[in-house]
């Protein structure tokens, strides 16, 4: 029996939902046909799903099988999506629109089954392998976003297993006078008790970084300043939020030292927090930055002030000099990823090979 070769692939959020046919021929994932959502606009996956398929191009296979990457937890096929009254399970996804098999999982671990089929024009060298590292090996992924996402990956002989993180909540150590005096102010701003890693390195966290900064006595009258403010206190369902990070990132490429202070302090944070991932899961494969901002903020992850922070862990130096380092830039990796994974699945008789099943 000839495998199938069309797949479904989704990568469902609270704001946007996009969905995707891809092919594999040639021992590459295509895209086929895609469609973007607005997630608000549906009352569940499952509608969405059936008018996708309902509209498909004239004589284009529909698929059997899929994987739907889903912003929210996901366990025994069931998920709960965090920003939308929507509680999915897999099974009666399936039947509604008459899939053989799909597979909901989180959208950042996702990535992890990707990872062996990207090309050069999807990800960029940060730092290359050394000779005399092994190929294959434990790989890991963290990406800055809203929050800061984490996901681990074991190479077995059936395929990659992707291992879920939630090593973005573990308790922000400062490194330097400047990280304990942002870490305090922070706490008091956020009237919290502890500091988690993502409070800091995230693109919300460079927004806050970047408001603590403007706090100081030589940044008085700054043109960023009210907007920090507003970005923290005046926004609300009614009004647009201005993109602080976004605005911050400009204006340190413009040459505004004292913005270009903050980013740097966050890029070294970053750096740090992937160094501390690299050695917790001895990443011999690799180790991905990904996420919104790792295009965004490409020149920075090439940077010494982001490499020498990953680098700094003491005695392990050597061995974190040696590992290949990749930034994923591929805007859609999400989507390639699920239909990577429904490929994968599909070539292994459908087994799914994840721990929480």
């Amino acid at each position: 029996m000839v495998a199938p070769k069309t797949f479904l692939a989704g990568d469902l959020g609270g704001t946007k939902t996009l969905l995707a046919l891809y092919r594999w021929d040639e021992n590459q994932l295509t895209t086929q046909h895609q469609r973007r959502y607005v997630s608000t606009e549906w009352s569940s996956l499952g509608p969405m799903l059936g008018d996708f398929i309902a509209h498909l191009p004239t004589g284009m296979e529909k698929p059997q099988n899929g994987c739907i990457a889903v912003a929210g937890p996901v366990s025994n096929g069931e998920a709960q999506i965090t920003n939308l009254p929507w509680s999915l399970k897999e099974k009666d996804l399936c039947a509604t629109v008459g899939l053989k098999q799909l597979e909901l999982i989180n959208d950042f671990g996702v990535l992890i089954y990707g990872l062996p089929f990207l090309n050069t024009t999807q990800q960029v060298e940060l730092q290359p392998a050394q000779k005399d590292t092994p190929k294959q090996g434990p790989v890991a992924i963290l990406g800055a976003g809203t929050g800061l996402g984490m996901a681990r990956g074991l190479t077995t002989k059936e395929g990659i297993i992707a291992l879920p993180s939630e090593g973005g909540h573990r308790e922000f150590a400062p490194r330097s006078e400047s990280e304990w005096r942002l870490s305090e102010w922070l706490k008091a701003d956020l009237q919290l008790k502890r500091l988690s890693v993502e409070r800091i390195v995230s693109g919300t966290g460079l927004g806050h970084v970047v408001r603590w900064r403007l706090q100081q006595s030589d940044a008085e009258g700054h043109p960023l300043r009210e907007i920090a403010d507003f970005w923290r206190h005046g926004a609300d369902d009614h009004c647009d939020k201005p993109d602080l990070p976004a605005l911050a990132s400009q204006a340190a490429e413009d040459g505004d030292l004292v913005i270009n202070e903050a980013v740097q302090l966050w890029l070294s944070a970053y750096g740090s927090a992937a160094g501390d991932l690299a050695l917790q899961e001895l990443c011999t494969g690799g180790l991905w930055v990904a996420g919104g901002t790792a295009a965004k903020q490409l020149q920075g992850l090439r940077s010494s002030t982001f490499l020498e922070a990953f680098r700094n862990k003491g005695r392990f130096r050597a061995f974190l000099e040696q590992l290949p380092v990749m930034a994923i830039v591929d805007p859609d990796a999400g989507l390639f990823s699920a239909a990577c994974r429904a490929h994968t699945f599909t070539e292994q008789g459908g087994k799914l090979n994840q721990l929480d099943r």
